[in-house]
């Protein structure tokens, strides 16, 4: 990984002021960046090329895919390999054998998973909205967008960098790496090769990876050029973790001691937003705590999630009604979050996101 060297030449020439600062400022980008999450999916259900291009034309710096495998090894974005819920698998009488019951990091999932379909038979389904109670209007296009290959997302951001004047970077997310390890899935050979057929496993390119499981980004540390997060939830431990044994959870890693540690192999963390203002029993927000402060010290970037305008999302402190689907007052909730110093935000709504980062 390029961090270690490049902050330590840093140093050399810029001594103690540089010191105090992230060296992980990955890219060297005007923070706070936005990054497009699962596309624009308040606008288009999640995981879909329109929503990754509505974000990018909305002026997201990123588009976020999480990916997981098909039965024949290639690679996906959908946010979880449960497709139930997000595709129309459930009104395909040919696919109907295919419903299952599986683990997944010790929890008991029924539905349908991608890895038990072949990419040919993925692609003749279509997404859905994921959460049609909270946003109606986006079931308008049900049935109109196929399930995208990591390829025909970094083909998108190609063709839209092109397009827009500027670089549309990526942030994949390898998900439940330890699952798909056990199933001879594993993601990270095929997302590491993706990077490098596309040239994008390069310090310049804009590219972030990030996983909430701990050993599979220390072993990408070895060959990835391009800056690593790791995900920090708001409970919770890492599933590597709780599946090998170890009792360290979140809480943990965000100690100084944790972020120290998280700085070996990683350049940033991307934290539930609990984890910088916490929330009081009523949902009102708290004192901040120090983990940005604490972060930038151990020299790592920091990345939030997930902002939302919907009032079911936000903060007591800025839902405008009793209604879970209308909007509340986000504009209040970015500004609260952008005066902790944090580097970037994961949006739902990319375009809110970049009036709330131009009024600041």
């Amino acid at each position: 990984m390029y961090r270690r060297g490049l902050a330590a030449a840093v140093l050399v020439f810029a001594g103690a002021v540089v010191a105090s600062l992230p060296s992980a400022s990955a890219h060297d980008e005007k923070g706070p960046i936005v990054i497009g999450h699962r596309g624009s999916s308040a606008y288009r259900p999640e995981h879909t090329l329109a929503a990754y291009e509505l974000a990018a034309r909305m002026g997201a710096d990123y588009i976020e895919p999480d990916l997981v495998p098909t039965k024949d090894g290639k690679l996906v974005t959908r946010h979880e390999n449960e497709i139930g819920g997000t595709t129309d698998v459930a009104t395909k009488l040919q696919f109907a054998d295919r419903k299952k019951t599986k683990t997944i990091d010790g929890v008991a999932l029924t539905g349908w998973f991608t890895e038990d379909f072949t990419l040919a038979e993925l692609k003749t389904l279509r997404a859905k909205e994921r959460i049609p109670e909270i946003r109606p209007r986006n079931t308008l296009y049900d049935g109109r967008f196929e399930v995208p290959t990591f390829q025909e997302v970094i083909d998108l951001s190609k063709r839209l960098s092109r397009e827009l004047g500027r670089e549309i970077g990526i942030y994949p997310e390898t998900k439940h790496p330890t699952y798909f390890q056990s199933i001879d899935l594993a993601l990270e050979p095929k997302l590491l090769d993706a990077l490098n057929r596309n040239g994008l496993n390069r310090r310049s390119a804009k590219v972030y990876v990030q996983s909430f499981e701990v050993a599979n980004l220390k072993e990408l540390n070895k060959s990835l050029r391009v800056p690593i997060v790791q995900l920090i939830n708001a409970s919770g431990a890492p599933y590597d973790f709780v599946a090998g044994g170890d009792k360290r959870t979140y809480s943990d890693m965000v100690t100084p001691a944790g972020l120290k540690e998280i700085a070996t192999y990683a350049d940033g963390i991307g934290a539930a937003k609990d984890r910088i203002i916490p929330r009081n029993a009523a949902g009102f927000l708290q004192q901040p705590t120090t983990l940005v402060q604490d972060a930038h010290k151990a020299r790592l970037i920091v990345h939030s999630w997930t902002f939302r305008n919907e009032n079911s999302f936000l903060p007591a402190d800025f839902r405008s009604s009793v209604d879970p689907a209308a909007y509340g007052r986000a504009f209040e909730e970015y500004d609260r979050f952008f005066k902790t110093g944090i580097d970037g935000v994961f949006a739902d709504n990319p375009d809110t996101a970049i009036e709330a980062k131009i009024k600041r």
